[in-house]
């Protein structure tokens, strides 16, 4: 199974969480995952724009054009109150998904 595999289904939580510490723009995502996950999520334009597109279709997140003195304008995101109620329950089937694979696999889940 590839990482690309494995990742599917994890996009959406990823973005979640780092727009509930603070508005971004896509490539500050992308760069903040990458920082994050010290180079092991990689997110190529083709997934994270369609991300972003479907969490603004849901709801679980805004978008507004903001005007920057130094370059082009940029796009932030931010995440709605749907979207922060959405993450916390991601959060929690995740942790749960992962202690229970993780004790199948006979690692140390607590």
């Amino acid at each position: 199974m590839s990482k690309l595999d494995m990742r599917t289904g994890s996009t959406a939580v990823m973005v979640l969480r780092l727009l509930a510490e603070k508005p971004m723009y896509g490539y500050q995502i992308v760069k903040e995952l990458q920082a994050r996950s010290e180079g092991y999520f990689d997110l190529e334009q083709g997934t994270l724009y369609p991300a972003l597109h479907r969490l603004e279709k849901d709801g679980l997140v805004d978008s507004n054009w903001e005007v920057v003195e130094d370059g082009p304008s940029r796009k932030y995101y931010h995440i709605t109150e749907a979207g922060r109620d959405e993450l916390e329950k991601s959060v929690q089937q995740w942790s749960d998904f992962s202690r229970h694979l993780l004790k199948l696999l006979g690692g140390t889940a607590q």
